[in-house]
């Protein structure tokens, strides 16, 4: 569950923040309310909101959007990495989204307050003004990675100006492309919807990486998480698969406490999930299988088969890779996308 973090400044504002959060219960929500609460009277503004950049989802200032601005200002990292920030009056008639609207979704969720208050939503975007297709809010909804998104500005820049953006993707699209949006043009800006990040069919191009990658792991007893990582790294470059691509891990039930998995997963964020050998055993599909394997945990095969379940029972993509007391194999959905609503 993401975490958010709701500041106030007066006793009015304080009621309006928590009217707010009860409208977030997919939020773990915490209040900074100095005047409410006085051990938070000689905390930090500043410090406060270092912190909050780090470790939330989204942070909802209820006050003037000045002090907002200044608070956040220092501690700005980028458009892939800064959480939503939201900023609503005391008395809650206006919730304006500043930081990340899209990728972030504070666009949605200041809509989503906007609404619960009772309040306008103030979207300042000049996609969401002019109804044109925004790159990084369909990436944000279809579950896409963006690569390098600092080239969103030249995709939005063109369509804005009513130009021809080029698309190339390695999956089926359905449905209709948003308008200008080409899949034969060579446009002088693009996207592409895969795994190659390297391809660079336009002088400026953006890359949107679908989630749709499951990694199954095996491992030693007491391997190291840096062991780990560097294996997975290395199997995945041998798939051409960027790491953004992978959605969750799995592996067999003995290893669900096993230190460097479980250490590797928390890094790179992702849903770390154990089959029973029973389970493994029935996954659909043929397998690199082992006797050594089948004599130590009850199934011939770990990474593969967990990777095969983990993916909904998706086809394989890369077989075992083995090196280093580590296994792992990687297993892809089936994905068609719309660009449709």
């Amino acid at each position: 569950m993401k975490h958010a973090k709701f500041v106030s400044f007066t006793e009015v504002g304080a009621k309006t923040a928590e009217r707010a959060a009860r409208l977030l219960p997919d939020f773990l929500c915490e209040r900074y309310a100095r005047t409410v609460d006085p051990s938070l009277s000689n905390t930090s503004l500043s410090r406060f909101a270092q912190q909050a950049m780090v470790d939330c989802g989204l942070i909802v200032f209820v006050g003037a959007a000045g002090i907002a601005v200044r608070a956040v200002a220092p501690y700005l990292a980028g458009k892939a990495y800064d959480p939503a920030v939201v900023v609503t009056d005391e008395q809650g008639r206006f919730v304006i989204p500043l930081l990340s609207g899209h990728l972030g979704g504070a666009n949605e969720l200041a809509q989503r307050l906007a609404d619960g208050l009772g309040a306008t939503a103030v979207i300042t975007t000049a996609t969401d003004g002019r109804e044109v297709f925004a790159v990084d809010n369909w990436a944000k909804a279809h579950d896409c990675a963006v690569f390098d998104p600092e080239n969103i500005k030249f995709i939005s820049g063109e369509l804005l100006r009513g130009g021809t953006v080029g698309l190339r993707t390695a999956f089926s699209v359905d449905g209709r492309l948003p308008a200008h949006i080409d899949l034969k043009a060579d446009a002088e800006c693009g996207f592409t919807l895969g795994f190659d990040t390297k391809a660079q069919p336009f002088a400026h191009t953006l890359h949107l990486v679908p989630r749709i990658v499951s990694l199954g792991l095996g491992c030693r007893k007491g391997v190291s998480r840096d062991v780990i990582a560097k294996t997975v790294r290395e199997a995945l470059a041998a798939a051409d698969v960027p790491m953004e691509a992978v959605r969750n891990a799995a592996s067999i039930d003995i290893k669900k406490d096993e230190p460097g998995l479980l250490s590797f997963c928390a890094e790179n964020g992702l849903p770390f999930e154990t089959f029973t050998a029973a389970q493994l055993q029935n996954a659909p599909g043929e397998f690199t299988a082992s006797e050594f394997v089948r004599s130590t945990v009850g199934v011939d095969s770990v990474c593969e088969r967990a990777a095969v379940l983990a993916s909904g029972n998706g086809s394989i993509l890369l077989r075992k890779y083995a090196k280093n007391g580590v296994t792992a194999a990687l297993a892809v959905q089936e994905r068609r996308f719309c660009f449709e609503d």
